[in-house]
């Protein structure tokens, strides 16, 4: 067996489900559908099923129920059995003929006695002890029409899906982002005039919503679990006020304080809000072939950190837009393939000539292999040159299942190579620059009137021209990198005419995207008035302002601007990255950002960063990971820019 890690963590989760699964009709939810699709692939688990017709079907409210021969279901779910999932699950097995029902968790059943308000002194006294899965069992047995029937309540921790050996996303947690300073009213309007909080610095665990605590807690029990699949002793770390107040809950944990006892390795654990640097989860400078993969292609329905491949090229259809959806896509996860799996962690940690450059000799020596007329070329890598390689195994059956995972990565790069969106990336970058050396020359002011001529409507837009979404790019990149500013009557006045203009675009768009709809809250341009898209738009600079202002409570990472000066430009460097250089380099003094959150009198004691042992890093929302020690992951959307 391997070593331990986040793919045998994951791994191990889903072969405890997958005994449990033969001839059941098995109803995944989208994030452990995610876990799974980068765990083991779906495959594995259809296999398990060994039933001859597809058995899989997403827990969702309409579901289908199960016929009158189909007795076994099982339901693999990542949230709490709560509410809503509770409600789904009586629904789609009263309408179905189960007689058997095993509904697995990724939730811990700790968690499940404090989201039904079971107090910690009590909670203690249960433990090896399950009642909120036994009083659930008596339910499925009740709505499958007999008491006599078999009901089973489990948990296992599926809470990663492992994009790499090093890499891992809790696809669970896509929403859980940290606070802005427009939070603390929401939270101070819930709270008496004596106790109201002035900052994000003052919010603690005692000042958010039941809700957001309880989502921090399924966050928690995962990751205590994989601390005991490494069998670590885990240190606690912050940097930003939402990370505090994750990584004190985790120190805290009751189960992890009793698995610590036992635990014998040490890792440190550092959290980090990922509001405190936007700049790069936006920027354009990472020369990442991934990142371009993932930004410019369509993403996969139903995930979040994977996306669509056109596998038409590799059929007898016409690569017409008519015959896309005809044929089933391709994706990045390739888990169950050796070959395409040591490409993928290749061009993650490669630049994008690089990658290109691997992608090409992966594809030769594969025909080579099964000795396709390949015609070598040497020199640059060209769209038309790997396709051509490509191209030889389309009537090639046994070459083409063997190396199935190969090309659809090929294929990803092909094209991201020949989509107008990557020949737009060098546009901008360029502008991205020019932005980094107009901030350290002029004022907010200034660096916001030079976007104000690239606020066009849609039927003035050419496709060099930026839409309004790829302006919103634009906005973060700047109040996140510029940070914290000095407010004048000339800003004010300033962000009012961009303010404006991009409302006034926002209206004479020709139809709103997904993302432009929830802005706006409207789901048709018919109901966007001049009105709610200003409102809008005055809600949007709100956050950016919350957004330059993120760094404020720092005293040592207040800033991810490197002015220029005579022999270098100025230049944008990633607070990850700046993160990193504190904890490793041994002649610093102790960082006064990275805070250590105490799990009890004796770590009060302990001073300084000698308890660094591994490093595992992360954080919250979107994140561009750097090449840190051993193990890296995020909570959201895959973004790589790697090379520390």
């Amino acid at each position: 067996m391997s070593a331990p890690g986040v793919q045998s963590f994951t791994q191990q989760g889903w072969e405890q489900v997958l005994a449990k699964v033969k001839r059941a009709l098995v109803y995944v939810d989208a994030a452990c559908a995610e876990s799974l699709h980068w765990g083991c692939g779906s495959a594995r688990l259809l296999e398990a099923v060994g039933a001859p017709a597809c058995h899989l079907r997403e827990f969702e409210p309409n579901a289908a129920g199960g016929e009158a021969d189909q007795p076994k279901a099982v339901f693999v779910l990542s949230c709490l059995l709560k509410g809503r999932a509770v409600e789904t699950l009586r629904d789609i097995i009263r309408r179905s003929h189960f007689q058997y029902c095993v509904v697995v968790t990724a939730v811990s059943h700790a968690v499940h006695l404090t989201a039904n308000h079971v107090p910690p002194a009590a909670a203690a006294e249960l433990e090896g002890q399950q009642p909120v899965f036994e009083q659930l069992e008596e339910k499925l047995c009740e709505w499958m029409g007999n008491m006599n029937y078999t009901a089973k309540v489990l948990h296992i921790p599926l809470l990663l899906a492992p994009a790499a050996p090093h890499l891992a996303l809790t696809p669970a947690f896509a929403s859980l982002f940290p606070l802005l300073p427009q939070d603390v009213h929401l939270l101070n309007s819930a709270r008496p005039d004596k106790r109201r909080l002035g900052s994000l610095g003052e919010v603690d665990a005692t000042a958010l919503p039941p809700e957001l605590l309880l989502q921090i807690r399924c966050l928690v029990s995962g990751l205590s679990a994989l601390c005991e699949h490494l069998a670590v002793r885990e240190e606690c770390f912050a940097v930003g006020s939402f990370s505090r107040i994750i990584a004190a809950d985790l120190a805290n944990y009751a189960p992890a304080k009793n698995r610590r006892k036992t635990s014998t390795g040490r890792a440190s654990v550092v959290f980090v809000d990922r509001t405190l640097d936007l700049t790069g989860a936006v920027g354009h400078h990472g020369d990442n072939l991934v990142e371009k993969i993932i930004s410019v292609l369509p993403q996969l329905p139903g995930h979040t950190n994977d996306v669509m491949v056109n596998m038409v090229e590799l059929t007898a259809l016409q690569n017409e837009e008519e015959n896309q959806n005809m044929v089933a896509p391709g994706c990045l996860a390739q888990s169950n393939d050796a070959a395409a799996k040591a490409l993928w962690e290749a061009l993650l940690n490669a630049k994008h000539k690089e990658a290109v450059m691997e992608v090409r000799r992966h594809l030769v020596e594969a025909a080579s292999r099964e000795n396709l007329p390949i015609k070598m070329s040497m020199g640059r890598v060209t769209p038309a040159q790997l396709t051509s390689y490509i191209q030889l195994f389309k009537n090639n059956l046994k070459a083409l299942v063997s190396h199935c995972g190969l090309l659809q990565l090929g294929l990803a790069t092909v094209q991201t190579l020949k989509h107008p969106q990557t020949a737009k990336w060098d546009n901008f970058l360029a502008f991205e620059r020019l932005l980094l050396q107009s901030i350290g020359e002029s004022t907010m002011p200034v660096v916001l009137n030079q976007l104000l001529p690239l606020i066009k409507p849609s039927n003035q837009r050419t496709n060099d021209d930026y839409s309004p979404e790829e302006l919103l790019v634009l906005f973060i990149y700047i109040y996140s990198v510029t940070g914290e500013f000095t407010e004048d009557k000339d800003l004010a006045e300033t962000e009012e005419k961009v303010k404006k203009a991009l409302a006034q675009v926002l209206c004479k768009e020709s139809e709103l995207s997904p993302l432009l709809q929830k802005i706006t809250g409207c789901d048709a341009l018919s109901h966007l008035t001049f009105h709610r898209s200003k409102a809008a738009v005055d809600a949007l600079f709100t956050s950016l302002r919350d957004i330059a202002g993120a760094r404020s409570l720092m005293k040592q990472f207040k800033s991810v601007y490197v002015p220029g000066n005579h022999t270098h430009q100025a230049s944008y460097k990633p607070l990850l990255k700046q993160v990193v250089e504190e904890i490793f380099d041994p002649e610093r003094p102790d960082p006064v950002d990275i805070e250590h959150m105490s799990s009890g009198l004796t770590d009060l004691l302990k001073t300084g960063f000698s308890m660094f042992m591994k490093v595992i890093m992360l954080s919250t929302r979107l994140l561009k990971p750097l090449a840190v020690p051993e193990l890296l992951f995020a909570t959201d959307r895959l973004h790589p820019d790697l090379g520390l």
